[in-house]
């Protein structure tokens, strides 16, 4: 008879002992995830924890020709003031990516790139780390020169550290610019600011928002964690609801609370959209669903376009973006301020 079958019996003192031994573990085991729980609350601010007025903390900006002079100044007046700020995550390995970007919804020179800022109230930028490469870094900064649209960060480039680079992205983001939302979206989707620019700017009851087309995923994902899993399994399969990675946007006081945490406070999780669901949950943030951020095509109301859910992003991007550009559905259709 299988074992599993004796362990309902209690007749034998060493089932009492395995009894007894096995709900120990629950209860320790789920004692130590409600104490990681609750330090994680205590270090980030759970309870609608806010910061305001707070001054960036571990910023270093490697170079932004426009606001650089900004940092470190104590009057935070002189952070140059937008609706939202667009930070595109980028790597060295995507010049081909940002040339189609540039050949589509994003303007490859400066006076238009700034028409469209003036237009719809935000600043778009590359966002970029550093590397030990000098013949990278000598092609990246031609470029820098040529399009005059990067923001670097001073953090080394690597793909198994993004979290670490979102979290700069948003300091540096913050120590730059006095933005209502701060939008972080990859080099591999099809983005129509306007309508971006509309949801934006939208009454909210909530000023600490989390904005993105929200999904849920397992809590359990680190591989790290995984002896979590059997007591996972067991208490019934815990989930949080979190963002896809493409596009998300924080608004201006959930930042605020991100810049004002010392960097080793945080938890890093080895996906990036699952760390920053887990920031925003113990920050007891409001959750806001717009699946027009992650549309699979062009329609009147779609802001975001890529490939859900074949690929994180667009299949293809270099060759897609220019093909969804040709599309009137993509260029040509009216914005339209749709409600969900």
């Amino acid at each position: 008879m299988p074992s599993t079958t004796r362990f309902f019996h209690a007749r034998s003192s060493t089932r009492t002992r395995s009894t007894a031994l096995i709900a120990c573990f629950l209860i320790g085991s789920l004692a130590f995830i409600l104490g990681l729980f609750a330090i994680s609350r205590q270090n980030i601010g759970g309870g609608g924890y806010k910061c305001s007025n707070v001054k960036p903390r571990s910023v270093s900006v490697v170079w932004d020709r426009h606001q650089q002079d900004n940092l470190g100044s104590d009057d935070t007046n002189k952070r140059h003031k937008s609706m939202g700020f667009v930070g595109i995550q980028t790597g060295f390995a995507s010049a081909q990516r940002r040339k189609s970007l540039r050949q589509t919804w994003m303007p490859s020179d400066r006076q238009s790139l700034q028409s469209l800022e003036e237009a719809t109230g935000l600043v778009i930028r590359f966002i970029i780390g550093r590397t030990g490469d000098k013949a990278k870094m000598s092609e990246l900064m031609k470029e820098v020169a040529e399009f005059d649209d990067f923001i670097l960060l001073d953090i080394k480039e690597e793909y198994s550290k993004l979290p670490y680079k979102t979290l700069s992205f948003f300091k540096a983001a913050y120590a730059l610019y006095d933005s209502e939302f701060y939008v972080k979206a990859d080099d591999d989707i099809y983005l129509r600011p306007d309508r971006l620019s509309l949801l934006l700017a939208k009454e909210r009851s909530h000023t600490q928002t989390y904005l993105g087309c929200m999904k849920k995923g397992p809590v359990f994902t680190d591989p790290k964690l995984k002896w979590y899993e059997p007591l996972s399994n067991l208490l019934g399969k815990e989930y949080f609801m979190h963002a896809y990675g493409p596009i998300y946007a924080l608004s201006a006081d959930v930042v605020a609370s991100l810049v004002a945490l010392r960097n080793d406070s945080f938890r890093m999780f080895s996906n990036e959209d699952v760390t920053i669901g887990a920031w925003m949950l113990a920050m007891n943030v409001n959750h806001e669903d717009n699946r027009q951020l992650c549309q699979p095509e062009c329609t009147s109301t779609s802001i975001a376009v890529w490939d859900i859910p074949k690929c994180s992003g667009l299949c293809n991007p270099e060759k897609k973006l220019l093909e969804l550009h040709k599309t009137e559905s993509c260029t040509s259709t009216p914005t339209l301020d749709s409600e969900e």
